[in-house]
């Protein structure tokens, strides 16, 4: 036993000396950091770093265990801390590129100004990257690529950007269909960590074996594989014989890419060293639990207060798990599996037929009628016309009008339904509408009369409708906030 543990702890130094792309170590945004200004230029490789292939173990070694196995095996026989003095290792090239001037623009915007986001962040991925970690593992693409979650969303299931990108992966409608997520009015996998990390797995599967390098394959996740292809062509005699993750500087030196896409592999691998070696740069980071949780299978039409019920959680825990259910209710189409906290499986069926009827019940289904309009069946339900229309997408009106159509089924959701929904736009859409307030003004009110009311500001009301003078008149329509 402790000849095999001290040839295991020799294993692991030389395994730690191994320099570019080892099997990484666990670490003990993309709009947050986009304001920070970078350095005009890139640079390239500085002269002194190892070529390509230098300083990483051949096809020959005959060390026969992966650093993940040894770190396993000496854990076992040593406990955690043996490894606690190894040096970090990474599965992306970041040694080769530390001194660029815009990865170190970045190490300091992380550690500097941008470090209490940074460290939010850091710590919320905590939850996930187990998950994102073992699949990126099992696709054979690097771990590291953890990262890119970060710059494009600080791993918020729920960000989305000005160009309607949504979730941690920040998937366009289109891509996100294409790489076999669910986007519909009900569901938006795009929101699900879980669904989305799959997505992002075969998209970057997908553009690695495009372009020959994770660092091209990130810049067409990010600028789109066009840009990317079209540089690699236009400057084909320049990247002759370059390593492809080189390529990637030498494109965005040459201006080739544009601001957002010129710093986000900077951006990646600044956050990789960061993250990797947080003692170093005085990053505090703050563990969650992992994510865990059993699924059930539930019936057309479920609110998801119901699922919490006969789960014993509460309403905001299943919401949690499930953020990809948009409305508060499973699709009314078709059964759908949910998840619940981990170890409440076992019994969930038979709590769940024991609920009350109306607790189970997720609409009420009436027929308009002419003249209705869907503000007034809101108001006769106690419901805003927003929170009526979340559930009838597809009811039709009069041009001309506004009012329904008669004899159209309506869905009235319940107020454990409602309570469970989402406030988001259609997420089909390509580009978000604008959400703004509106106010008509009435007869006898004045600009500072409007302004407390919706707690904003003249000047404000001023700017958002490009009036110069405060003068209102009654029937005029106002924009008085976005929302």
């Amino acid at each position: 036993m402790i000849t095999r543990a001290l040839a295991l702890v020799l294993a692991a130094g030389t395994l730690a000396a191994c320099s570019r792309a080892t099997s990484p170590t666990l670490s003990p945004v993309r709009a947050a950091f986009d304001a920070v200004p970078a350095p005009d230029s890139i640079g390239g490789r500085p002269a002194s770093t190892a070529a390509p292939g230098e300083g990483t173990a051949g096809a020959g070694d005959s060390l026969a265990l992966s650093r993940g196995e040894v770190a396993r095996e000496v854990a076992e026989v040593f406990g955690d801390s043996a490894l606690a003095d190894a040096e970090p290792s990474w599965d992306i090239d970041v040694r080769s590129y530390e001194t660029h001037a815009r990865v170190e623009h970045y190490v300091r915007a992380f550690t500097g100004g941008a470090r209490s986001r940074f460290e939010e962040r850091l710590s919320r991925g905590t939850r996930y990257e187990p998950m994102i970690r073992a699949k990126f593992r099992a696709a054979g693409l690097p771990e590291d690529m953890y990262y890119l979650a970060l710059v494009e969303s600080g791993y918020n299931p729920h960000a989305y950007s000005r160009a309607a990108a949504v979730g941690m992966w920040q998937f366009m409608t289109g891509t996100a269909t294409w790489m076999g997520l669910r986007v519909d009015w009900w569901i938006d996998e795009r929101r699900d960590p879980v669904a989305s990390t799959d997505g992002a797995i075969r998209f970057l599967t997908h553009l690695n074996e495009q372009f020959g390098s994770m660092y091209l394959a990130a810049a067409a996740y990010n600028g789109g594989p066009t840009r990317v292809s079209r540089g690699l062509s236009r400057f084909a005699d320049d990247l002759e014989g370059m390593d492809r993750d080189d390529a990637f500087f030498t494109l965005a030196e040459q201006g080739h890419f544009k601001g957002e896409t010129r710093n986000y592999v900077p951006q990646l691998i600044a956050a990789a060293l960061v993250a990797k070696e947080p003692a170093k740069y005085g990053i505090t980071i703050s563990p969650l639990p992992p994510l865990v949780y059993d699924s059930v299978r539930v019936g057309p039409a479920t609110p998801l207060a119901a699922v919490a019920r006969a789960s014993g959680a509460s309403l905001a825990e299943i919401l949690d798990l499930n953020p990809m259910i948009l409305r508060g209710v499973t699709p009314p189409s078709a059964s759908y599996t949910v998840r619940v906290p981990a170890g409440t499986a076992a019994g969930f069926d038979s709590a769940y037929a024991a609920l009350d009827s109306a607790d189970r019940k997720a609409f009420e289904r009436i027929r308009s009628k002419k003249g209705e309009t869907l503000a007034t069946i809101a108001r006769r339900h106690q419901l805003s016309r927003e929170q009526l229309a979340w559930y009838n997408p597809m009811l039709r009106t009069s041009k001309k009008t506004g009012a329904l159509f008669a004899d159209q089924l309506v869905l009235v959701p319940s107020a454990d339904v409602v309570a469970g929904a989402r406030d988001v736009p259609d997420p089909k859409v390509e580009r978000y509408p604008s959400r703004r307030v509106y106010h008509t003004v009435k007869s006898g009110e004045t600009l500072s009369h409007i302004a407390r009311r919706y707690g904003t500001s003249v000047k404000e009301i001023q700017r958002l409708n490009k009036m110069r003078k405060t003068i209102i008149r009654p029937g005029q329509k106002l924009v008085v906030r976005y929302r």
